[in-house]
């Protein structure tokens, strides 16, 4: 279990650096809004390039930051009967949701993605639009993304299976390395405690 957990730190220490960076393009989709709107608003012109980057860059936001957001535990879900629920019952609900519909949805969008990504890149796809960006970057990206959930569902999953076994702290995040260092403070600190007396 330790060489899947190594697996699983390296996975979720690679998302959370890509998370961090794209989650700059936020910061960028607004200056390319603004700067945007204010040409429309002074010089009374637009491009269709400018409205396409901004949903670009939206999309490269939410789809490369989702794995970052399933890491987290930030993702949406309703808990109105899973938080009043025994820990050992939540963990069960969780690892059944990753394994039959989180993995599975995220491989048939990663095979079915990579033809649409494929064909929209050998057919050099442009926008419809007068003066729009390639469609083919966008098409990639929607592949890239589910790639990435998919490798971090099989961290999390991983996780799961180690905090029901009793390998890893359970936290109100969910568990996972972040537990096991709050976990390891608590013990020093215990430790630092007993010393004292």
């Amino acid at each position: 279990m330790q060489g899947l957990l190594a697996l699983s730190r390296l996975i979720d220490t690679s998302m959370i650096r890509i998370g961090r960076t794209i989650a700059w393009f936020i910061f960028v989709a607004v200056v390319v809004s603004t700067v945007n709107a204010l040409i429309r608003k002074i010089f009374n012109t637009s491009s269709n390039s400018w409205l396409e980057l901004q949903w670009l860059l939206f999309g490269f936001v939410f789809l490369l930051c989702s794995p970052w957001t399933l890491l987290s535990n930030e993702h949406i879900r309703i808990d109105i009967i899973n938080s009043k629920l025994p820990s050992r019952a939540r963990g069960y609900i969780e690892l059944f949701g990753h394994l039959f519909f989180l993995l599975p949805f995220a491989v048939i969008m990663v095979l079915t993605g990579g033809p649409f990504a494929w064909r929209s890149i050998m057919g050099n796809e442009q926008s419809s639009n007068a003066g729009g960006l390639p469609l083919w970057p966008a098409k990639l990206l929607v592949l890239i993304g589910f790639i990435a959930l998919l490798i971090q569902a099989v961290s999390e999953i991983i996780k799961r299976i180690a905090i029901m076994r009793g390998d890893l702290a359970e936290t109100l995040s969910g568990g996972g390395h972040h537990a096991s260092a709050e976990a390891e403070a608590e013990r020093l600190l215990a430790q630092t405690d007993a010393q004292k007396s």
